[in-house]
């Protein structure tokens, strides 16, 4: 930034929102991992506060729909045929014998292939139309199709909400930054584990990845176009 004759540094807040800030027609929401195994109570991996970003992301999906622009939804989803390391770091996506105990730290079936636990939430369903990524990584870009869905539609502009905020949430804005997508992150309709944790990780995010915003400000940036 130029002013007069001498160079004034931009501030970083600024910079991030002029290189990101949302563009009609090339905008989707992603909506990460918002599954039962992860929402609802009892489950192994249960989220307590996942249960509470669900009207904010019904709120961002109304939007959304309501202006005709994609929304993408993520799965995680653990494959006994694909045994990858995260099944031995968190065991409790293994399967659970049959009468055996379930738990954090215990083989439970969480977000396992065929398991009712591995689908979004009934109270933000995806419509028949929408994209569903099954994924087996942490990052939704990693080995799926969503680069590909995305760049067929023109989509250069993510907003990501869901959960865990620390873990896939990051992951997937991470890999969206590392293939030049602009992300924006909608700090209400995420969650994690612990409150401490979960201000750390948008901290980081702020810093070198993606715009950080309220429901309400996403709501009125894209309420004016």
């Amino acid at each position: 930034m130029v002013r007069g004759t001498a160079t004034v540094p931009m501030d970083r807040a600024e910079a991030f929102e002029a290189a990101l800030k949302l563009e009609p027609e090339r905008s989707a929401l992603v909506v990460v991992d918002m599954q039962r195994a992860f929402l609802d109570r009892g489950e192994a991996m249960e989220v307590p506060a996942a249960r509470e970003i669900v009207p904010q992301i019904r709120a961002l999906l109304d939007l959304f729909r309501s202006k005709r622009l994609p929304v993408v939804f993520t799965e995680f989803t653990y494959s006994e045929q694909m045994p990858i390391l995260v099944g031995l770091l968190h065991p409790e996506h293994r399967r659970a014998a049959p009468g055996a105990p379930r738990g954090f730290g215990l083989p439970s079936s969480s977000c396992l292939l065929g398991e009712a636990n591995v689908h979004v939430v009934p109270e933000l369903a995806p419509e028949p139309d929408e994209l569903v990524v099954a994924k087996h990584y942490y990052d939704g870009f990693n080995g799926t199709s969503l680069d590909s869905a995305l760049r067929a539609r023109g989509i250069t502009h993510l907003v990501v909400t869901g959960t865990l905020t620390d873990i896939c949430v990051l992951a997937t804005v991470i890999g969206g930054m590392n293939r030049e997508y602009r992300m924006t992150v909608v700090e209400d309709a995420t969650a994690t584990l612990w409150p401490e944790i979960q201000r750390a990780t948008l901290d980081i995010i702020r810093r070198a990845y993606a715009r950080v915003v309220t429901t309400k400000q996403l709501a009125e940036e894209i309420g004016r176009w």
